[in-house]
């Protein structure tokens, strides 16, 4: 005998039964059967609302798994994607960053961090006005590192589920749209000031968004991943130095 079985037809026997015992023992108990029925009609008439009810909190409940099942697997996209690109990147991009020093000492995460702490850092990123110079920048070193990650990239934008994570899709399309512009460039000698400005911007969107969903990343793993929070933070690509050894 399967549970499946048992769940289409032993438990509504088993629950009816219930009833009726229960019903039986309330009649020799009050003996009327009046009283009984009207009790039995009083229920059968809250009847569709106890289904709504219980429906409603059933539905909300289910929605609510499948909602962090989804945002599950797209840590785990994420954390795929600063492994496999986005930490690098950030590095990158931050030589790009006018006065970085500034930035990267509000960036720097330890693992004594917590909510405060990331909440002043994303403040800091969403009001900070980020100066992008790509001028004295190795951008053909850039160009080559993000053309290398294409297919990985393409990938990641064909995930159905990043649907459900419009900041983290508006960052793939910001570095997408970033190696595109690059890689459409053969040289980036003697650039006239107009495209060295376009290409700017260019960075400074993927930065912003790159930095941020960062910072989310980070307080993700501090709060479920201890483990993997201790390594990130000393792969931190805000440090001069990264190293993953313990000290």
């Amino acid at each position: 005998m399967n549970l499946n079985y048992i769940k289409k037809h032993l438990v509504p026997l088993i629950l009816a039964f219930i009833s009726i015992m229960l019903y039986l023992l309330d009649y020799f108990l009050i003996g009327s059967a009046r009283e009984i029925a009207a009790s039995f009609l009083g229920n059968l008439a809250f009847l569709p609302m106890y289904v709504m009810f219980v429906t409603l909190m059933i539905e909300r409940i289910m929605r609510e798994r499948e909602r962090q099942t989804i945002m599950r697997k797209l840590n785990m996209v994420i954390g795929v994607f600063f492994s496999e690109v986005g930490n690098r990147l950030l590095k990158e991009l931050s030589a790009y960053v006018v006065m970085c020093e500034a930035l990267s000492s509000r960036l720097l995460v330890t693992g004594q961090w917590d909510v405060d702490d990331f909440r002043v850092a994303l403040d800091y990123l969403k009001s900070h006005e980020t100066l992008i110079d790509c001028t004295g920048c190795d951008t053909q070193q850039l160009k080559d590192f993000l053309v290398s990650k294409r297919s990985f990239l393409a990938g990641l934008l064909e995930n159905q589920n990043l649907l459900e994570h419009e900041q983290f899709t508006d960052l793939l399309w910001a570095v997408f749209h970033l190696m595109e512009e690059l890689g459409a460039r053969q040289s980036f000698d003697s650039l006239p000031p107009s495209d060295v400005e376009h290409i700017n911007g260019d960075i400074k969107r993927a930065f912003a968004y790159l930095s941020r969903e960062w910072v989310f990343y980070m307080k993700h793993l501090k709060h479920d991943y201890p483990y993997l929070f201790s390594l990130a933070v000393r792969l931190n690509p805000m440090l001069e130095h990264p190293d993953p050894v313990v000290y």
